[in-house]
């Protein structure tokens, strides 16, 4: 609670004053003296023998009601008021498209005790948990690819659900191949009607495009009009590794052919549409790249303070009334005084 003009308080000196004052003129005041006879003792004795009754006592009552009506009117002025401080955010979130590479190369086996496809997933699900935490005003959609590609989760600020759909995403659920151009567009035609002032597209493969209708170069500039920004990774050690496949006689084996990273590619789509492009060659360097995208692309908060006031003038000023107006009531009806 504050006070809105609290140099009003200096009056409250006047209420000691008044008592000061009060006391002083009642003993300059003579007192008055009616005599009478008394038949029992044969001489005259004042009123103020005589034994007080209740009336009599109760009388400084009205001294007392007068200074707590001066104090609440005093305080009445000083305007009370209850002060609550209240922060709005307003967020401006951003929309961010996963597209994931599922073609048959991403079951390479050249990273720390897990294949190509099962690192991915576990990165991503771990950006989505920090995300979980942290923040939840920005809509992350899901788009895999192979030899064509899919949506699999609209953009959506739920994102238990889109980690249980990442958690179902298999290899051999599309046709074979790298649609790199029509994964693009793909996620293009997601994001194009987007109402967000930021959008961004995260596309991972370890391959080339050679397959589907749409050159990755035109699907690039496509998103580039629509203002979004593409960030690229290539994922898979220099020089390619071998893709295992299951023999039912031998059990599983690796074919001979390695997979091929087509950057100058990837670095064009990231160069066009003014992203970055970056090489994932372990589990570690793909967890530092994820989160340095985190770092580039933060959701913006609008923090504004209110300050909503509320006048407490009637908690004062009410009581106030409603003493004076016992006070008037009683110094002229039961506490009466005759002169």
């Amino acid at each position: 609670m504050q006070l809105a003009s609290p140099l009003f308080l200096i009056l409250l000196i006047a209420v000691p004053l008044l008592i000061i004052a009060s006391r002083w003129l009642h003993k300059k005041t003579i007192t008055p003296v009616v005599r009478f006879s008394d038949f029992n003792h044969g001489f005259a004795v004042s009123v103020q023998m005589m034994r007080q009754t209740l009336s009599i006592r109760a009388l400084p009552i009205l001294k007392i009601l007068r200074c707590v009506v001066l104090a609440l009117l005093v305080v009445t002025l000083a305007r009370p008021q209850l002060s609550q401080s209240r922060e709005h955010q307003s967020a401006k979130g951003i929309d961010i498209l996963l597209v994931l590479d599922i073609s048959e190369s991403m079951r390479a086996e050249d990273f720390e005790g897990a294949n190509r496809i099962q690192t991915a997933k576990s990165v991503v699900n771990a950006m989505l948990e920090k995300r979980l935490t942290d923040r939840e005003n920005d809509r992350i959609g899901l788009v895999v690819f192979a030899g064509e590609s899919f949506t699999l989760c609209p953009l959506t600020l739920d994102y238990s659900v889109l980690a249980e759909l990442l958690s179902d995403v298999k290899i051999g659920h599309l046709e074979d191949g790298t649609a790199i151009g029509e994964a693009l567009a793909t996620a293009t035609q997601r994001l194009r009607a987007s109402k967000s002032k930021t959008k961004i597209v995260i596309l991972l493969t370890d391959g080339e495009n050679n397959a589907g209708s749409i050159n990755p170069g035109a699907a690039a500039s496509l998103a580039h009009s629509h203002g979004i920004k593409v960030y690229t990774i290539g994922m898979g050690k220099e020089g390619g590794a071998r893709i295992p496949y299951a023999d039912t006689t031998f059990g599983k084996r690796y074919r001979e052919v390695l997979t091929y990273l087509d950057e100058d590619t990837l670095k064009q789509i990231a160069q066009t549409t003014g992203g970055r492009y970056f090489r994932a060659t372990d589990t570690q360097s793909l967890k530092q790249i994820y989160a340095e995208i985190d770092r580039f692309e933060k959701t913006q908060f609008e923090v504004i303070n209110t300050i909503a006031r509320k006048e407490l003038l009637g908690y004062f000023l009410i009581p106030a009334v409603l003493l004076l107006g016992i006070e008037i009531l009683l110094s002229n009806t039961v506490l009466r005084k005759i002169p």
